[in-house]
């Protein structure tokens, strides 16, 4: 297996790798605490879960399969190159498992806390019907030539079509109800950070081996992180300037009321100061 130039680079690639698990792991705990405290999930649209649990499990077999299949690494040296080093860490393969679990644990809060009048659609459930069912012919496909490494990037091409089309249903709900209410925002700015470490991450390996042959023969990681950074800025953008908390605006509203009422109330002493006076 290829090895690194540089001993810094490789700390450095596996620093960032680290740090995006982490990131993007935690930020599934804001909802499901949220969800927790509120004992309620309305607002947090059930079409975004059930896309993200088909997105991650596919990510998962693509991550876990390459990580740790010799006879996939090899036909991956073969298309890429023998001076290639497999674009997946430990990181990725911990990432996709940690995120499957948490995403089931938030659909099962949906079964047990008040969800209003909110279901899954039935486009979501068409959608996610006929990706598992091509998924199942691809493998049947696949199985007879031993076509590996073009099977599991089929899953890795899923997760990419599930990341765009998982976020999607949430930012429509936000806009048609003008508001970010249950839908956490410490799952987005940790999702963005996550992004962004996670792009730096193949950065480091494509900068250590003088070649950018990782990022499209990943291409599923690079718009991985391409796509989550759009869509959180478009999250962000909702929550902190397009549709404010109605909390914060209450607070504004009630901090104006009081700073005109200490005005008044300043210019009525003065008032009566002046008047004693005279």
């Amino acid at each position: 297996m290829t090895s690194w130039n540089s001993l810094p680079l490789e700390i450095t690639y596996n620093v960032f790798g680290w740090i995006a698990f982490f990131s993007w792991s935690l930020s599934f705990y804001p909802q499901v605490i949220l969800n927790f405290r509120r004992k309620c999930v309305v607002g947090l649209n059930f079409d975004f879960l059930v896309l993200n649990l088909t997105k991650h499990s596919s990510y998962l077999i693509y991550n876990a399969s390459l990580f740790f299949s010799t006879v996939i690494q090899r036909q991956y040296h073969e298309k890429y190159g023998y001076g290639e080093m497999i674009p997946v860490a430990a990181n990725d393969v911990a990432f996709s498992t940690h995120a499957v679990l948490l995403t089931a644990i938030t659909l099962y809060q949906v079964l047990i806390y008040d969800c209003g009048n909110q279901k899954v659609s039935k486009t979501c459930i068409a959608i996610t019907s006929i990706v598992w069912v091509s998924a199942a012919v691809c493998v049947f496909i696949a199985w007879p030539n031993n076509s590996w490494l073009w099977l599991i990037s089929v899953f890795n091409g899923i997760q990419v079509i599930m990341t765009v089309l998982k976020y999607i249903p949430q930012a429509l709900m936000n806009f048609m109800r003008k508001s970010t209410e249950g839908w956490s925002i410490g799952n987005i700015l940790l999702d963005l950070f996550g992004g962004l470490m996670n792009y730096a991450q193949m950065a480091m390996q494509s900068i250590d081996q003088g070649s950018w042959i990782n990022f499209y023969g990943n291409i599923g990681k690079t718009l991985l992180s391409l796509l989550t950074v759009f869509f959180d800025l478009l999250f962000i953008c909702q929550h902190y300037l397009l549709y404010p908390s109605k909390k914060e605006k209450i607070y504004f509203e009630v901090d104006s009321e009081s700073t005109a009422l200490l005005a008044k109330s300043s210019d009525h002493s003065q008032s009566e100061k002046f008047l004693h006076q005279l």
